[in-house]
């Protein structure tokens, strides 16, 4: 793409790590967490619609130095693809001016949950550096399985 890569943040999905808590080391599994410890550089995706945000972490010893790994779903894969409409998800991306390259229903925005409310539920844990928001987007097809 001939991009310029101005900074490398990863978040992974399902990790633990060893660290210390308290005093303890102790492993730490995030599974829909990011690790947020003070001055950490994280990223929270809201979906393939919305806005995410590059954050640095607060270090909450509340949270185990953690914040949310995105949005999460506001229903599950088999309630969306029961009853949301590729229609609907199509126009949605459109009107943000996305282009989808695959995915499956399961994964359309309006079965995640809003990610402004998201990350002000959190402001004790990170503080926002910078929005993005997606342009582009290449998930699994639709009937492979997700890696969650």
């Amino acid at each position: 793409m001939k991009a310029k890569v101005l900074l490398d943040v990863e978040n992974h999905h399902n990790f633990a790590w060893k660290e210390m808590h308290q005093g303890r080391e102790v492993i730490v599994h995030r599974k829909g967490a990011t690790p947020a410890g003070n001055g950490v550089l994280g990223i929270i995706p809201g979906s393939m619609g919305t806005p995410g945000y590059v954050v640095r972490g607060k270090g909450n010893p509340v949270s185990l130095n953690s914040a949310s790994h995105g949005a999460g779903r506001k229903m599950s894969r088999k309630a969306a693809k029961e009853t949301l409409t590729w229609h609907d998800a199509k126009k949605f991306l459109s009107d943000q001016g996305v282009l989808l390259l695959s995915a499956g229903l399961d994964e359309v925005p309006m079965a995640y949950k809003d990610i402004q409310e998201v990350m002000a539920a959190q402001h004790d844990l990170v503080v926002p550096v910078a929005r993005f928001d997606p342009k582009i987007v290449k998930m699994a097809p639709a009937g492979e399985a997700p890696e969650d």
